[in-house]
């Protein structure tokens, strides 16, 4: 399939633009925005999406809402086929106004797969208007996934958190962090909380989550991850996963990794 650039079908007279591309392992789209809201399916790979507000990894079965305006970057985890859906702000009333992870149905991926072979400027009363009305449908009622770690305003909190992912560890305390931002306990937990809406305990784990998933994405066995996160044992991290995402780690390996 032919690469397709969002930018090219922003003032296109359609509320709904589908579209497809196909990325080698490891390429990043650098920071750039849409005036259209974008939601980003990954047929296959894994897609992490950054903005100044926080990180979404969207592995198989999900996807990344990205409302219109709002600064992105994508890396790829492995070879990646994504299947794009534009969207109008006068389409998109009943989208949330924030990025989320949502799960994709098969009627979902079904509708995301026929979209990007839709033309552009497709008869909106005919077919193909109808499977862009189904697909917008099916986006708004996708359940929300909880993977998120917002990233906070205050400059050296975030920094603080762009460190803790470039080398996450679940055994670090808010006594560390406290001490690392030079404030007693109880402010830190009061500002962590107010920057990021999450206690320190919830965004550690939303963090190692994060990490993790395009790491089991990639083929790497479930007790390397556990260990060089921290924990004392693969059953430990397996019960966490489990217990947030509703499946055990192994489920997001790819089928030709060996067992762990």
């Amino acid at each position: 399939m032919p690469q397709r650039h969002p930018d090219d079908y922003e003032n296109v007279p359609r509320p709904v633009v589908g579209i497809g591309n196909d990325y080698p392992s490891s390429f990043e789209l650098a920071e750039h925005s849409h005036r259209r809201g974008q939601f980003l399916y990954a047929a296959r790979g894994v897609v992490a999406v950054s903005t100044p507000f926080g990180a979404w990894v969207a592995p198989a079965e999900r996807a990344v809402w990205i409302p219109a305006g709002t600064p992105h970057s994508v890396r790829m985890v492995g070879a990646v086929q994504t299947r794009s859906v534009l969207v109008a702000s006068s389409a998109s009333a009943a989208l949330a106004e924030r990025c989320r992870v949502v799960a994709v149905s098969p009627l979902l991926r079904q509708l995301l797969v026929e979209a990007a072979e839709v033309p552009a400027e497709y008869d909106e009363r005919g077919r193909d208007g109808l499977v862009m009305d189904l697909l917008v449908a099916e986006i708004c009622r996708a359940p929300v996934i909880p993977i998120l770690v917002p990233f906070p305003r205050l400059p050296a909190l975030a920094k603080r958190c762009h460190r803790f992912l470039e080398n996450p560890r679940v055994g670090e305390t808010i006594d560390d962090w406290s001490g690392d931002l030079a404030m007693n306990r109880r402010r830190f937990t009061r500002l962590f909380r107010r920057e990021t809406g999450m206690s320190f305990s919830e965004w550690r784990q939303q963090a190692c989550l994060s990490v993790a998933l395009p790491r089991l994405a990639a083929g790497e066995s479930v007790t390397a991850i556990a260990l060089d996160l921290g924990y004392d044992a693969p059953g430990n991290f397996a019960t966490m996963f489990k217990r947030v995402l509703g499946v055990p780690p192994s489920r997001y390996r790819q089928p030709s990794s060996e067992s762990s």
